[in-house]
Formats: structure tokens, C-alpha cells, sequence
């Protein structure tokens, strides 16, 4: 009889400790779907850094998604060695394989080698390398206040080319009711002055505005957006819709994600029309970056390069939008 009652006590502590322990899972999966990873991670899956898959840009690959040309202009020495942002590497691998020589380029397969002739670091570090002279040229978007400040800090003296254009945009679910938007309604959302979709024409839900990396292109570029306004960080209970920014570029081409659209502002779309005749309101270059004492001559030759029909029909034809009035 003891041992009859012992074990249904027995099993009756087994049956409470489980009980206990799936309401404590239960229970933090409920918590950290509502709240710890909204806070440990401010950026949702649409506004992270999706990587742009390096070996499917590579220079020299016959089955490389690059823009390939066959140029006659060719660098097989002093090679000036290439960074530069993510985004903008399969318009600058396509430079490379363009006009450099195919032993130039190191990669195995998750990296590019020490003596590789380009590489790609990402906007923040690459910017740091070329003042650092550890690389000759990066491509990237304007640069933030703080890195030419640091430029200026150590001395250097920074050359921009302009080579081509794209838009910075706004992005939301594919589902969101709204599709335009004016300049001063994005800033009213990130400032805390709009806060519900439904003063904006859309649903009765809250508006979660996303933020990107800081010293990243795309937050340099809303920092300019914002013109100076401080930008508040919202950490409320993440049940609404999102609103985020990226560059046009990179959510037609790299994202393509049918789940998220990209909204019209002043009731203007960015189409590469728009952005060329800057109709769209924030559109704007990207840049060939080098130090003004760099005195290899061969960087004339590229910054001539990507300026010529052929090096804007790259441009062009990468998905980014050309500059010279031949490619119009």
C-alpha cells in the first residue's frame, strides 16, 4: 500500500516539475516573441544588411551575375587595389573584370586573399582603409560627417567622383494600406510626432520605425534625410506595422523580397527616370573614393574608365542609374 502511494506521489512531483518547466518555455518564448528580441535586435529581417552573396559577383567567374565587358583599356601593373560597400560590389567587380588582369584576384571561396586587388570590407571599414592607404580606391555613398571628420582629423585629403545615382527610400509590408508619403510626414514618424498608421490614411495600428546601423550607409543617408533633427528610439511594445529606409538599389536587386514595398514620397515612385532628372526628393550619387597625394597614375585611368560610355553602360546596366548624358 506504501509503496502504491509512494509512486503516485512520485509521479505526481515528475508531473509538476514538467508542468513547471513548459510554463517557464512557454512563457519566455511568449516574452521573447514580443519583446527581448525586438530589443536585443532594433532592426527587423527587411532593414538588416542582407549580404550580397560575394561568390555570385566575383570577378573573373564565368558564371559570376556581374555586368561583363570586354574592354580594351587594361591595368597589368601597379595595380591600385579596390574596396568598398557591400551594395555597390557588382558595380566595382565589375570594373575589375573589366580591365584588370585575372591573376590580380585572390579568393577562396569565403575571402578575399591579403594581395587580392579588391576586396570588399563593407562602407565603415573601407573608408577607414583607403585613409589608412592599406587600399587605393573604395566606391561608396557619401560620406558621414564623422568619417570626413576623421579624414580631416589625420590629414587627408579626400577625392569624390561622382559615377552614379540611386535613390534612398522608404520601405513597409506589401499589406500596408499607404503608399506615399511626404518628406515631412517620414520625419514626423521618426521624430515621435505621427505614431499611428491611421493619420497617414492606412490601418488603426502603431508605426514601428526602424533604424540601421550606425556609420552604415543607409543611417548616413537618414541623418541627412533628417537634416539635423534628432531621431527618437522607440522602445514600445512592437505590435504594428514597420516602416524602414534602404537605397533603392539594393531592395530592387538584392532583397527582391515581394513581401515589402517601396513607397512613393511627394507622390513621386523612384524610378531610375526619377532619380535621373531628380525628380524623386532624395536621390543622390555614390562616389570613386581616393586620397588627393595617391600618385598612382593608374587611378586616373579607372575614374576615366567608369566616366566613358562603357564604364556608365556598367553602371547602368548593374541597376544603379548612369550619370553621363550618353547613358540617358
Amino acid at each position: 500500500m506504501k509503496s502504491s502511494i509512494n509512486k503516485k506521489l512520485l509521479f505526481a512531483q515528475v508531473l509538476a516539475i514538467l508542468l513547471i518547466a513548459m510554463t517557464f518555455i512557454i512563457t519566455n518564448v511568449c516574452l521573447y516573441n514580443l519583446f527581448t528580441k525586438y530589443f536585443i535586435n532594433h532592426y527587423s529581417y527587411e532593414m538588416r544588411e542582407k549580404s550580397i552573396e560575394i561568390n555570385k559577383y566575383l570577378p573573373f567567374d564565368e558564371n559570376s551575375l556581374i555586368v561583363k565587358v570586354d574592354s580594351d583599356i587594361k591595368i597589368n601593373e601597379n595595380i591600385p587595389k579596390i574596396d568598398g560597400a557591400t551594395a555597390l560590389f557588382p558595380v566595382y567587380s565589375a570594373i575589375v573584370n573589366a580591365i584588370y588582369p585575372s591573376d590580380s584576384i585572390e579568393y577562396d571561396e569565403k575571402k578575399f586573399g591579403v594581395n587580392s586587388k579588391i576586396d570588399k570590407t563593407g562602407t565603415g571599414n573601407a573608408f577607414k582603409k583607403v585613409i589608412n592607404s592599406d587600399v587605393d580606391i573604395i566606391f561608396c555613398a557619401e560620406p558621414s560627417k564623422e568619417q570626413l571628420n576623421y579624414a580631416k582629423k589625420i590629414g587627408v585629403d579626400l577625392e569624390l567622383v561622382p559615377i552614379g545615382k540611386d535613390a534612398f527610400v522608404f520601405i513597409v509590408n506589401s499589406k500596408n494600406e499607404v503608399d506615399d508619403l511626404t518628406v515631412n510626414q517620414i520625419k514626423d514618424i521618426y521624430t515621435g510626432k505621427i505614431n499611428n498608421w491611421k493619420d497617414l490614411g492606412g490601418e488603426d495600428k502603431n508605426i514601428i520605425p526602424l533604424r540601421r546601423k550606425q556609420g552604415s550607409g543607409s543611417e548616413t543617408a537618414m541623418v541627412s534625410f533628417m537634416g539635423g533633427i534628432e531621431m527618437k528610439h522607440k522602445l514600445t511594445m512592437p505590435i504594428g506595422r514597420r516602416i524602414g529606409y534602404s537605397f533603392r538599389y539594393y531592395i530592387e536587386n538584392v532583397l527582391n523580397d515581394g513581401n515589402i514595398k517601396i513607397l512613393s514620397l511627394n507622390g513621386i515612385y523612384p524610378s531610375k527616370e526619377n532619380i535621373r532628372n531628380d525628380a524623386y526628393p532624395i536621390s543622390g550619387y555614390f562616389y570613386m573614393i581616393y586620397r588627393k597625394d595617391n600618385d598612382n597614375k593608374n587611378i586616373d585611368i579607372i575614374k576615366n574608365y567608369i566616366l566613358s560610355r562603357e564604364g556608365q553602360d556598367i553602371i547602368d546596366k548593374t541597376g544603379y542609374v548612369s550619370i553621363n548624358s550618353f547613358n540617358k
